[in-house]
């Protein structure tokens, strides 16, 4: 079957009713070396025939709300962003903090071994929704391209 290797790109509001939250923070996704020694050096979107963005690999948990059951409401989420996400709201409660996925991406994954398999999900995004990181903010500097007085669009 040609679905194999498949994204998903559902609305968010589509895959998650009643949002999601994040638990803890953001961290950078790190290559492994057999060598406890070596500096960590952190993953990019290149498979092994270097298709992919080429941007950075960060990793968070979220937990669905709308999910039955603790198999199906907590998920790691894999960023694909140049800079770390930093959440727009506050936290709720310490180490909770509501956020809404951008450019969401979701396939669907075998969970579990022997006779307790089940789908699982595979979830990817580009960003969150409100985040002034510095990722999506227009350059300080507009160049000479534009003439003086005129505004960006």
């Amino acid at each position: 079957m040609a679905l194999k290797d498949v994204w998903f790109t559902p609305e968010f509001r589509e895959a998650f009713p009643k949002g999601v939250f994040l638990l803890g923070e953001i961290q950078a996704v790190t290559e492994f070396s057999s060598d406890r020694n070596a500096p960590k050096r952190q993953k990019v979107d290149l498979d092994n025939e270097g298709n992919g963005t080429g941007k950075r690999l960060w990793k968070g948990t979220i937990t669905d709300p709308a999910g039955s059951g603790a198999r199906n409401s907590s998920y790691d989420v894999v960023f694909v962003s140049d800079v770390q996400p930093v959440p727009a709201a506050a936290e709720i409660v310490p180490g909770m903090t509501p956020i809404e996925l951008e450019g969401l991406q979701i396939k669907p994954k075998i969970a579990g071994s022997g006779e307790f398999k089940s789908i699982g999900w595979s979830i990817r995004a580009t960003g969150i929704k409100g985040d002034n990181s510095g990722a999506k903010q227009p350059p300080a500097d507009p160049g000479a391209a534009r003439p003086a007085g005129s505004k960006a669009a």
